[in-house]
């Protein structure tokens, strides 16, 4: 391959460099100035931590963590805290940027933040990821807070990590601070419902696609890339709805059989990351299962799975992103191009901010909600962003790709000019 070739496909596999691109195209289809891009292209605020942390064998180890603040116009920055061995700070400022997007959408109070550490909390014991967590905490904590930054679990983060986080919280600021931090635990303030909010929100995505497609949901075939928290959710969503759940992976390989698989047994036999295609013998590639036959294909892993090297392979009807970036803006053209319908990222997965929206607003009033009620108000916001997205991508003549950025970047730009930023 060229020095040019390989230019142009890291810059295609550039988050932030394909967000920048996508925000630009947005506001210049809204009738926005370049001075709004320069103000929303990078966050406000990105702050790099290294901090030590002492491992069981009596070593320290030095961490490097992040977390940026896109931008607080609108409200205060709510976004996830990773815990991954390819975690960067570019990949967090895009990700912190698309979390704006998401609460523009939805219409929440927010901006979008984002957090990360460098590290593979697989190979480390429950100590030792305590504690990263309350270290990282203290190295971050002058710059978040429940008016500030409200942080909540992400890849390889869960309602523990999220608990040790706010009992760390708390313990600095010398008062108890539920609502510093969502996805915490059901004792600890938690919101019912949580757990399952991102990929009820993805179901619901795929329910409204498939309508819209004339897709049967009953008997559909599904695929799902990623069997972690959203992922395995899904499965069993899809399962349960009496869809053909064909496909499954997770960091190891993957599964498939034309006749569905039992999700039921899958679920029993993974382990806490998601772990259950090294218990059997003939394996699939990630590729070859993106490329599979189906109606409906779900990433639900990591960023850049599907790329302009593979788009025209993709089978599948209708694609729901589950993770964060999983289609490059080059296959997002492709796949338009094939009459694919595609829901994107900040569309897809928007019921996990869209809950922790709900469980702080829960904790800053002391009145919980009953699981009912936080789905009943899932579906309703879920199913209005949805509706305002394809409408505007119906009238604009859009992809949904763009037309979920022009809807949820409107917002923050009306909050920058009217509070005199531009």
């Amino acid at each position: 391959m060229s020095t040019v070739a390989v230019a142009q496909k890291d810059e295609e596999l550039n988050v932030l460099v394909s967000t920048q691109e996508m925000i630009q195209i947005a506001l210049n289809k809204l009738g926005y100035g370049q001075e709004v891009y320069e103000l929303l292209k990078e966050p406000m605020r990105t702050l790099t931590v290294r901090f030590p942390v002492r491992m069981d064998d009596g070593s320290v180890q030095v961490f490097t963590g992040y977390r940026a603040q896109h931008n607080n116009a609108v409200g205060p920055t709510k976004g996830g805290i990773r815990f991954h061995p390819d975690v960067t700070e570019d990949e967090v400022k895009a990700l912190s940027i698309w979390m704006s997007i998401k609460c523009g959408i939805a219409g929440l109070p927010y901006g979008g933040g984002k957090g990360g550490v460098i590290c593979d909390p697989r190979s480390m014991s429950f100590p030792e990821q305590e504690r990263l967590a309350r270290a990282y905490v203290r190295a971050i904590s002058q710059i978040v807070g429940p008016t500030k930054d409200i942080p909540a679990p992400d890849v390889m983060t869960n309602s523990q990590v999220m608990a040790w986080m706010m009992d760390e919280y708390s313990q600095i600021r010398e008062f108890d601070s539920p609502n510093f931090i969502t996805g915490k635990p059901i004792a600890l303030g938690g919101s019912l419902g949580r757990d399952s909010s991102t990929a009820r929100g993805v179901a619901i995505c795929i329910r409204e696609a498939a309508r819209v497609k004339g897709i049967t949901l009953e008997g559909a075939r599904v695929v799902v890339q990623g069997f972690g928290n959203a992922g395995s959710y899904l499965a069993k969503f899809m399962h349960d709805a009496g869809a053909k759940v064909i496909g499954i992976s997770d960091a190891y390989g993957a599964i498939h059989d034309e006749n569905g698989l039992d999700i039921d047994s899958l679920l029993e036999r993974r382990d806490s990351f998601g772990t259950v295609t090294k218990l059997f013998k003939n394996t699939i590639t990630n590729k070859e299962l993106l490329e599979l036959d189906c109606d409906i294909l779900v990433p639900a892993a990591i960023e850049n799975q599907i790329t302009k090297e593979n788009a025209n392979d993709i089978k599948a009807k209708i694609i729901v992103e589950a993770a964060n970036g999983p289609t490059t803006m080059e296959a997002t053209k492709i796949l338009t191009e094939k009459g694919v319908l595609l829901i994107p990222d900040v569309l897809g997965n928007s019921g996990g901010v869209i809950v922790s929206y709900f469980e702080w607003v829960q904790n800053n009033q002391g009145y919980y909600w009953t699981e009912a009620e936080v789905e009943e108000r899932l579906e309703a916001l879920m199913v209005r962003s949805f509706e305002t997205v394809l409408h505007t991508a119906q009238a604009r003549n859009t992809d949904m790709r763009l037309a979920a950025y022009m809807v949820g970047i409107k917002r923050m730009a009306e909050a920058v000019e009217l509070r005199g930023w531009v």
